[in-house]
């Protein structure tokens, strides 16, 4: 304690005072980039073992496999934050997959009309989860999943179970007629400049749109303050089930989205396309809690999570790991970082 004439004294190093304000600093840098640490260590590690994996062509083509799980991923982050789950993004986008592939093949439309049509189909999904939800009070886990079980059944029914190209036989007996338009195809294939594909450039617009509604606007601070405290968005004079709606249906959309550039992608209409797309959209999100130690959904910690896991099997890849080697491999790195961020800080804050 100072008296009066007495100036406070700087905490100087090597006190107890002092050591535990450098412990809180470890703490406070160790939870805010214990992602961007390993992400770091990882990229040093693989250019290290493998000098092409850092080369600009290899780095796009990370960005490029990852740009379909940060979509879909982001679109997760908006229902989490209205302290919703959406279980059916995945078979969201390979409906739409499919949706693409039929509009085009069988009906034979372009791809300016194949678009719209197929965003529309998954705006709907999303308007018939939220019915689910918000009218009918379904338990949002259990509404999306049967909305994925639903999906994943209905996709197969028009072709029978078969996938879609061009001179695909219909279960009547006929021959499709129509093929992949080139315009359309352009989503998933051309790069500007031969160096920036297109798939990114949606990655980045669909997380710049995201970030700004969630981050910078009214209806994003209302969107968080719905998934903590319902109470709290009615008396601010808003609609917990209209953002809700809005939270489903921007997610549902997003999967779509995902679907377009997959269909683009692959030139075909796969029926085990979204397989695993689910797990790695989830686990994005999840990790984007970690980042800059926010501790909640956040569209640009989903986008970093996403580069996170896509660095890390694209450099297993190269260094030939085995594939059934890859997803420990993947989990033993997330849990790593997660106790960096939770665990390990929250024990030096003490």
């Amino acid at each position: 304690m100072t008296t009066i004439g007495e100036t406070a004294q700087p905490e100087e190093a090597g006190t107890p005072e002092g050591n535990h304000r450098d412990i809180r600093s470890a703490s406070v840098f160790l939870r805010s980039g214990a992602v961007f640490i390993l992400l770091g260590l990882m990229l040093g590690g693989f250019a290290f073992a493998e000098p092409a994996f850092i080369n600009i062509g290899n780095l796009m083509s990370i960005l490029q496999a990852v740009s379909v799980v940060a979509i879909l991923g982001a679109g997760v982050t908006v229902t989490l934050a209205v302290g919703g789950f959406d279980l059916s993004i995945g078979a969201i986008a390979a409906s739409s997959v499919m949706a693409a592939s039929y509009a085009m093949i069988v009906w034979q439309l372009d791809a300016f009309a194949t678009v719209p049509l197929v965003l529309a189909f998954g705006a709907a999904i999303g308007l018939v989860n939220a019915f689910l939800i918000v009218r009918l009070r379904v338990p949002d886990l259990l509404a999306t999943l049967a909305m994925m079980f639903l999906l994943s059944g209905l996709q197969l029914i028009p072709t029978a179970g078969r996938s879609i190209s061009a001179g695909l036989v219909l279960p009547d007996g006929s021959k499709a007629a129509g093929a992949y338009d080139p315009a359309f195809l352009l989503i998933g294939r051309y790069s500007f400049l031969g160096t920036l594909p297109v798939s990114v450039l949606l990655m980045g617009l669909v997380t710049l749109v995201l970030y700004v509604l969630t981050e910078r606007t009214r209806i994003g601070r209302l969107m968080f303050a719905t998934g903590g405290n319902e109470v709290a968005t009615r008396l601010a004079g808003a609609s917990p089930e209209r953002l809700k709606t809005l939270a489903y249906v921007i997610s549902a959309t997003l999967a779509s989205l995902g679907g377009v550039v997959i269909a683009a992608r692959v030139g075909r209409g796969d029926v085990s396309s979204g397989g695993s797309l689910l797990m790695d959209a989830v686990a994005a999100a999840l990790i984007g809690f970690a980042v800059l130690n926010l501790r909640r959904p956040n569209v640009l910690g989903t986008l970093v999570g996403a580069v996170f896991v896509g660095v890390l099997l694209n450099g297993l890849t190269m260094l030939n790991a085995p594939y059934y080697t890859q997803d420990f491999v993947k989990g033993a790195v997330l849990v790593g970082a997660l106790t960096l961020t939770y665990g390990l800080g929250r024990n030096l804050d003490r």
